[in-house]
């Protein structure tokens, strides 16, 4: 066994040691027992960040490395290695935090020991070689983040919620032991390099008339939504919030985003399952769209920044559904960053709004937050729609055209072309519709950062991809999978454009005649319903709540009529 092989079994077993010594030999020195933790993912991060070294020195093209022993083990790849850099890294970030932030609380060594089995817990999952070891990981970190955001048992909202989280997680688990099931019944092979070899020469294998590789795809998919809180399986996630600040963020570092990592690991499965990839991308795209509008209108930040997750999530699935398999992973990452940050400075947020909010009385705020005018200068309305519509599409397909010119032949690279022109736009849309003395100014600012943030975007997405997918045909088979009919796909793509050029141009007409703010208009009332709808979260939770408690009272009706209490 050479190094490399000790390396990569070093990666789970080293948390798991750090969380058997710890309690042991440091139950009563709570500081002692932090800063070996800290000490033992340390060394965990150092030994990622080896193997991803490594394997840049070899080049894009070195194999993957299978240690086990028959057909378990641990597979080292691209992607277990990006993933490994980056539950690491989310880790030591966490453990370092709570070593103050966790000081006060009941089970100090104790959640330092969860803390460390759930890293290690996503380490084995994400460097699982084979079905059994991937469906122990997957179950483990289910059942350890139910412990985790049920820590302060004297919060009651926190263990209910918690509770919450680990039913809708054991259905998922259901799905994903179906999925492997099948897998491993009609292709005969449990380790997944076999397995994909297996389907890449027969994926038309079916068992008892059924097709295998669609319904484990299916499955599979099932799973993933559960995991990574996709509607309707979403509402657990912002209620998680009840949980400690830590471990909301060390969501962020392989367990909210383990959708995409099992649409990325299963991927030679998915490209043999068009269907599926439709349905990921549907499922996404209203996950993304319900998210963002929710994350809108909470008044908690902590539960805003759970919406915005979900929405992310959305994006994510829906990139995974167009065949942009490595994107879906480059945003898991760039976001569990962001967001985990986002959620540790939560607390310095609020303490700081509290004393001052710390809102400069500029142009900005007076006109967003007073609602009075101030002296503005307006681009002429004509002119800034064309630089609105115009110069997004010019720079994107500008930036991808000079990296990849074949780019623009895959239909799943024209729908992320399209949401990254709405995104742009509704960029120049906004800076147009605030109050300038110097709107040119303003415009020519947004300009240069959206160029250099969309052609540095454009460099990482394509290297990163080729990284993740060395082998050109994979890359181009998953975005053939997720192809449509193309008259189907132009009549989709005019009639989103049509969708939401209109809103655009309703919205400045609203905006221009004062329609916003006029009690009785049309606009007023279906604004105060969309609020109204938005803030009860579409009675989603409602409906569950109302489902669980009959599902009690039919319980206790049967229990009385079978005599069984």
């Amino acid at each position: 066994m050479n190094w490399i092989d000790l390396a990569v079994l070093a990666l789970p077993l080293l948390p798991l040691l750090s969380a058997t010594f710890v309690p042991m030999f440091c139950a009563g020195h709570r500081r002692r027992a932090a800063r070996w933790s800290i000490a033992f993912i340390v060394i965990t991060l150092m030994a990622a960040a080896v193997l991803l070294a490594h394997h840049l020195r070899q080049g894009l093209d070195a194999p993957a490395v299978f240690v086990g022993i028959g057909q378990m083990g641990l597979l080292l790849d691209p992607l277990s290695m990006a993933m490994a850099v980056l539950v690491a890294s989310i880790s030591l970030i966490v453990h370092v935090y709570s070593f103050n932030y966790m000081a006060e609380e009941p089970g100090y060594v104790r959640f330092y020991a969860l803390l460390d089995l759930m890293t290690a817990a996503i380490l084995l999952m994400i460097s699982a070689g084979d079905l059994v070891t991937l469906l122990v990981a997957w179950f483990a970190v289910g059942q350890l983040l139910y412990f985790l955001l049920g820590h302060n048992t004297e919060r009651p909202a926190a263990g209910r919620y918690a509770f919450w989280t680990y039913i809708t997680y054991r259905l998922g688990d259901l799905a994903l032991v179906g999925a492997a099931l099948l897998l491993v019944q009609g292709y005969g092979a449990w380790d997944l390099p076999t397995l994909f070899e297996r389907i890449g020469a027969n994926p038309h294998v079916a068992l008892g008339g059924v097709a295998v590789v669609p319904l484990a795809a299916l499955l599979a998919a099932l799973a993933a939504f559960a995991r990574s809180a996709q509607f309707p399986l979403h509402t657990w996630l912002p209620y998680t919030m009840d949980g400690p600040t830590p471990v909301s963020a060390l969501m962020h570092a392989g367990i909210v985003n383990a959708g995409g990592f099992l649409f990325n690991r299963l991927a030679p499965v998915f490209i043999h399952a068009p269907d599926v990839l439709h349905l990921a991308f549907v499922v996404g795209l209203i996950t993304a769209l319900l998210g963002s509008a929710l994350m809108l209108t909470q008044n908690d930040i902590k539960k805003s920044l759970g919406y915005s997750t979900m929405g992310q999530m959305g994006f994510m699935i829906m990139e995974c559904g167009l065949g942009a398999f490595s994107l879906a992973v480059y945003h898991l990452i760039a976001h569990g960053l962001f967001k985990a940050t986002l959620f540790l400075s939560s607390g310095n947020v609020i303490g700081d709004t509290r004393k001052d909010d710390s809102v400069p009385p500029d142009d900005i705020y007076t006109f967003v937050a007073e609602r009075r005018p101030t002296r503005t200068v307006k681009v002429p309305w004509l002119l800034a729609a064309l630089i609105t519509v115009l110069v997004p599409a010019v720079v994107l397909g500008l930036s991808h055209w000079l990296v990849a010119a074949n780019f623009f032949n895959k239909q799943g690279a024209v729908i992320l072309l399209f949401f990254g022109w709405v995104t742009g736009a509704q960029v120049f849309f906004s800076i147009h519709k605030l109050p300038s003395e110097n709107p040119w100014r303003s415009l020519t600012l947004i300009f240069l950062s959206f160029l250099i943030v969309v052609v540095g975007y454009t460099l990482i997405a394509h290297g990163f991809e080729a990284f993740l997918y060395p082998n050109p045909v994979l890359r181009d088979a998953g975005y053939a999978a997720a192809g449509i009919n193309l008259l189907a796909f132009d009549i989709l793509v005019v009639f989103l454009t049509v969708v939401l050029v209109g809103a655009w141009l309703v919205t400045f007409y609203a905006h221009s005649l004062n329609l916003e703010g006029r009690p009785g208009s049309l606009w007023n009332a279906a604004y105060l319903n969309l609020y109204t709808l938005f803030s009860r979260e579409f009675y989603l939770s409602d409906v569950y709540v109302q489902t669980a408690r009959g599902a009690v009272n039919w319980a206790k009706r049967i229990n009385v009529w079978l005599r069984w209490v």
